[in-house]
């Protein structure tokens, strides 16, 4: 069956592989690169997560740019940026340059997420959103799967060194968006988008839930997988299989998990994921086993898939001219938290790691709060149940 020029989904998915394989193959060689090839200590790699960050936090300068080029030709762009940083990793063994070229690359990663997530909200139907951000997440979680025995086979197997699997990880995300922009038409846009940062009043239930939804996040990606190897001495190997294990049930459930919002809706759907992710930071808070440990790890990552509810949430109350500003907007906003949450939280982590988890529970049960506000039903006028602003 032949390709179309004008599909949106196909032309989304196939970025989100591009994207997907890169970005698996810097985490995958992050650490290792940086401790046998740039000779980091904690310190440089907690500078270098915090450059990371930087570009997430500053995703709200993407509207600055749509001022002079086309959203759809930006993804390509960002897609490239992300894979050229990449690509370039492990030229140049030196703190310096391992900095820059994280900047590089968190730059297109950031960019490139930022315009998906408004072209996704621009381009597909409103009744279609949910599942379809499902797919992305299953297609991510493929090119993850993909990436991590690419590395595993070029290393084990082939004895191949950084540089050129760092080459082939970056160099499928700048040929996929090469393709892209050579194949496929260019999309129209369904309303012209607002040029400016936008703060509505009544966009303000999506603003906070999205701060809310990046702390917790950190708690996540930060700690869980630290106390999997500080307290249960877990592997490389060990921990590399829990990704690939993350990954396979992504592809498998994360399509089902868009069908289920569909069918429940939003606020009940993001107070079940608060919910549960209230007891699963208990839960490691509590751990004793390692087995007990893995599971609230997979439990946890496949609760964190239901967040896609607060993207078609913010589709249902937004002014369709506001979805590119805000996305960039909401991702800043998501990131704050990332800026002082792994320091802060660090330093409780050597006097009590349970209390980190317990404020992550926290987290989650202000959230379950903040879900209760949402309407059954929401739509523009009918953002929130309490806190209206005209």
């Amino acid at each position: 069956m032949k390709m179309s020029r004008k599909s949106p989904e196909l032309l989304i998915l196939l970025m989100t592989v591009g994207s997907g394989i890169s970005w698996a193959v810097w985490l995958n060689l992050l650490n290792n690169f940086a401790i046998e090839r740039v000779n980091f200590t904690g310190a440089e790699i907690g500078i270098l997560q915090s450059l990371r960050e930087v570009p997430g936090f500053l995703a709200f300068t993407i509207i600055f740019v749509l001022a002079f080029v086309r959203e759809q030709r930006l993804a390509y762009i960002s897609l490239a940026l992300l894979g050229i940083g990449v690509m370039i990793t492990g030229v140049i063994p030196t703190n310096t340059a391992f900095y820059l070229t994280t900047i590089l690359m968190s730059v297109g990663f950031h960019y490139y997420e930022t315009i998906a997530s408004s072209l996704t909200l621009q381009w597909i139907d409103k009744d279609k959103t949910a599942e379809f951000l499902g797919r992305i997440i299953s297609t991510r979680s493929a090119a993850s799967i993909f990436a991590f025995s690419l590395v595993w086979l070029l290393f084990e197997q082939f004895n191949i060194d950084f540089l050129l699997v760092y080459m082939v990880g970056g160099g499928l995300a700048v040929v996929i968006a090469i393709f892209c922009w050579q194949y496929f038409s260019l999309l129209p846009q369904k309303a012209n988008q607002t040029k400016k940062i936008i703060l509505r009043k009544r966009y303000w239930l999506y603003y906070v839930m999205q701060f809310m939804s990046g702390a917790r996040r950190q708690i996540f990606m930060v700690f869980a997988a630290f106390l999997m190897v500080e307290k249960f001495g877990f592997s490389v190997a060990q921990i590399s299989l829990l990704l690939i294990a993350n990954a396979f049930i992504n592809v498998i459930f994360a399509p089902k998990i868009g069908r289920l919002i569909q069918r429940f809706g939003e606020r009940r759907s993001l107070l079940f994921e608060y919910i549960g992710l209230t007891f699963i930071f208990v839960g490691y808070a509590l751990v004793e086993s390692g087995t007990i440990a893995v599971s609230l790890y997979i439990l946890d990552h496949l609760f964190f898939s239901i967040a896609i509810a607060l993207n078609t949430y913010f589709q249902k109350i937004a002014d369709p001219s506001d979805i590119a500003s805000s996305a960039g907007v909401s991702f800043s906003i998501n990131h704050i938290a990332a800026i002082f949450i792994p320091v802060i939280f660090g330093f409780i982590w050597l006097y009590s790691p349970s209390m980190v988890f317990y404020a992550g529970a926290m987290m989650a049960f202000v959230s379950i709060i903040l879900a209760l506000n949402m309407p059954s039903n929401p739509a523009a006028g009918n953002e929130v149940l309490l806190g209206k602003f005209s």
